[in-house]
């Protein structure tokens, strides 16, 4: 019988995840992470680890499964914290999602589980794995869930072939309605339980304070750039020469706007977003479509539709770029055209990907809002996840 190490969260996916492997006759052994202590930042204290891993031992004793506890918050804070301030500090904003996933769940997490003598690690993540035979070799993919709304592939974007060998995705198959008349029919505990909020096992949580337990306020001025000083993108030839036009925001010069109020750290800041600005006086709401974190400078444009939030392409540089299909990785000089996905939830955008040596420029179809530096760019096949990168 093949043993598999489920990790336990306390939330309804991961408990049908591990009655569903019961079901299938696997040696089941539960395991709760415990990635983080602190509650400094947070919006509520209503969700917190221990509360968490009271819910899981109950699933476990429903499920008659052997529950264990194991805390990792070291290495999650030294592997995705710490690199989440230095990220922001940077002027970028990362996905600590989708490191959780890469450097904790699907890392350390199972050199954890194989002190339980695990053959496979487990999560209720809603997405699909198989195998294909490449010149005699085992290739596993990485596939989107079944429930369109739930698709979680994203976030397992940087996942490598060593560690997809080792998952299970039990409910991958199911759609969330399913998911929570299977919790109900076996009266788990989690049945009824709302699904988290915010940052993986940091919750949900005021990012300015979260983020100024390490990065200081700097006072800096807002400046309002007019949409008649930014070039038009629809206007640019889709050549070579002008792949980096393309694919990075114009530099914005500070003489071509006005100062229209204060911050306090333009790394507090990304692109895209409206709240926090605390400006007035206009017809529609500012967004911030640049930050200049040397100059400590925030850009703003009025109105959703501002050319300044809107990007025809990115770039992801070589050393940034992850092949979850290693046999189906690029060379430079050649191109194919992938879906692309640049947040969680967004859907899929048709994409040109354009190799070079020093990386991958990806060319859109149509113009796409808010791509921000250090969030990640997957790109798919079909419903298959192939690689990611992280966006310059």
């Amino acid at each position: 019988m093949k043993r598999v190490v489920v990790g336990l969260s306390g939330g309804v996916d991961s408990s049908v995840a591990a009655y569903l492997l019961k079901k299938h006759k696997y040696d089941v052994v539960a395991l709760f992470m415990v990635n983080w202590h602190e509650r400094f930042g947070a919006v509520t204290s209503s969700c917190t680890w221990e509360e968490d891993a009271l819910i899981a031992e109950m699933v476990a004793k429903k499920l008659d499964i052997p529950f264990h506890i194991v805390d990792l918050s070291k290495d999650y804070k030294r592997r995705v914290v710490d690199y989440m301030f230095a990220e922001y500090k940077s002027g970028r904003t990362p996905n600590p999602d989708v490191l959780c996933n890469r450097e904790i769940k699907f890392d350390v997490f199972i050199e954890e589980a194989m002190k339980f003598g695990a053959d496979f690690v487990a999560t209720g993540h809603y997405c699909r794995k198989s195998a294909t035979k490449v010149e005699e070799n085992t290739i596993f993919r990485l596939l989107a869930g079944i429930d369109p709304n739930k698709d979680q592939s994203y976030f397992l974007c940087q996942l490598n072939q060593e560690q997809l060998s080792k998952a299970i995705f039990p409910v991958g198959e199911l759609l969330k309605s399913e998911v929570r008349k299977i919790a109900k029919e076996q009266n788990l505990p989690t049945a009824e339980r709302k699904d988290s909020q915010g940052i993986c096992f940091v919750g949900k949580i005021d990012l300015p304070t979260f983020l100024q337990q390490q990065l200081q306020p700097r006072l800096g001025n807002i400046i309002e750039v007019p949409a008649k000083f930014i070039e038009s993108k629809k206007q640019i030839e889709i050549t070579e020469e002008n792949y980096r036009k393309l694919c990075f925001a114009f530099p914005y010069k500070p003489w071509n706007g006005k100062i229209i109020g204060q911050h306090n750290g333009a790394h507090f800041y990304t692109i895209g977003q409206r709240k926090g600005l605390n400006i007035g006086g206009h017809k529609d709401p500012l967004f911030v479509i640049a930050t200049d974190v040397i100059r400590n400078i925030i850009y703003v444009g009025e109105g959703p539709n501002h050319p300044g939030i809107f990007r025809k392409g990115l770039f992801v540089a070589g050393k940034d770029m992850h092949w979850v299909r290693p046999d189906l990785k690029m060379r430079p000089g050649e191109k194919q055209q992938f879906d692309v996905r640049v947040r969680y939830r967004q859907p899929l955008e048709k994409g040109m990907v354009h190799m070079k040596e020093e990386g991958m420029y990806i060319i859109f179809e149509n113009e796409q809002r808010g791509i921000t530096s250090g969030q990640f760019a997957a790109w798919y096949l079909g419903e298959e996840l192939i690689g990611s990168g992280t966006i310059s």
